[in-house]
């Protein structure tokens, strides 16, 4: 299915972070009943799609009934599962349904899955110090949790411009000869180095919202890619997954770093005051 705009084309106030987005939805086993009685002006959706305040005033639970779950409310609290109000043909595997807003909301099962299946598969590529894993964001919200992915892991962080022939021009200075994986959160915002991994046969893991599509990607990971709290999560858990892949950690408890060190501390423009 064609998409109805490039994201480029996108007014820079809808690239908000769309975490938290428990208005719409605390479990997605509910149902999306409730119609809205008037058109949301630009404020209203911005407070609608952006949530992270509710967090306070939520109910602290009890008892934990297991790990899944656990990872559940968490998948649900930062809004990993909130997507944008466009859908390609691409992602249309990985929907759960869509909001009578107009909101696609990600399979979460999806989302945990290739999560998995992304960490084994770099833990294959991991070397301290080395350069054969890079990890790049242009979106703001992704530069610290990349920055602090790498720190841990001891991969390639680019959160700068990448240059043009990085991957496939040896002559140039900024030449990584030793790229092996490139792994990217925006598909779009990242078109430069994904063009370029492409040419150079390196294969691409990248998370992937409602609106991308799979051209010169290896390894899609379904996820809000946008949200600041969605990006850290994601890279939180992809960094814990790793470790334990390559044995360096034997239990998710000895993973010493928290979810706040993955999380980007920009305060969106539109709350400022």
């Amino acid at each position: 299915m064609a998409r109805k705009k490039k994201k480029a084309e996108e007014p820079e106030s809808e690239e908000i972070d769309k975490e938290d987005d428990l208005k719409l939805s605390e479990d997605l086993d509910i149902d999306f009943e409730e119609d809205f009685e008037e058109d949301l002006d630009l404020e209203e959706e911005l407070d609608l799609l952006d949530t992270e305040d509710l967090e306070a005033g939520l109910a602290p639970k009890e008892t934990i009934i297991d790990k899944d779950e656990e990872k559940k409310q968490l998948y649900l609290s930062c809004g990993i599962h909130i997507g944008t109000k466009l859908l390609s043909g691409d992602a249309r595997r990985f929907i759960y349904r869509q909001t009578n807003y107009g909101l696609y909301v990600i399979d979460l099962t999806k989302t945990d899955e290739r999560l998995n299946i992304a960490a084994k598969f770099l833990s294959k590529y991991i070397e301290e110090g080395s350069d054969r894993v890079i990890v790049t964001s242009v979106r703001r919200y992704g530069k610290e949790p990349v920055r602090k992915f790498c720190e841990v892991l001891g991969c390639k962080a680019i959160t700068e411009r990448f240059i043009p022939g990085s991957l496939t021009n040896p002559l140039i200075d900024d030449y990584i000869k030793d790229a092996s994986v490139v792994v990217i959160v925006d598909p779009h915002a990242d078109k430069v180095i994904l063009r370029e991994a492409k040419l150079a046969r390196i294969p691409v893991v990248a998370l992937f919202d409602t609106d991308d599509t799979l051209d010169g990607i290896d390894l899609a990971v379904p996820a809000n890619n946008r949200g600041k709290k969605a990006l850290g999560v994601a890279f939180w858990l992809l960094a814990r997954q790793i470790l334990m892949e390559l044995g360096k950690i034997s239990s998710e408890e000895e993973f010493k770093y928290t979810l706040d060190e993955f999380t980007s501390k920009i305060v969106p423009m539109y709350r400022q005051e």
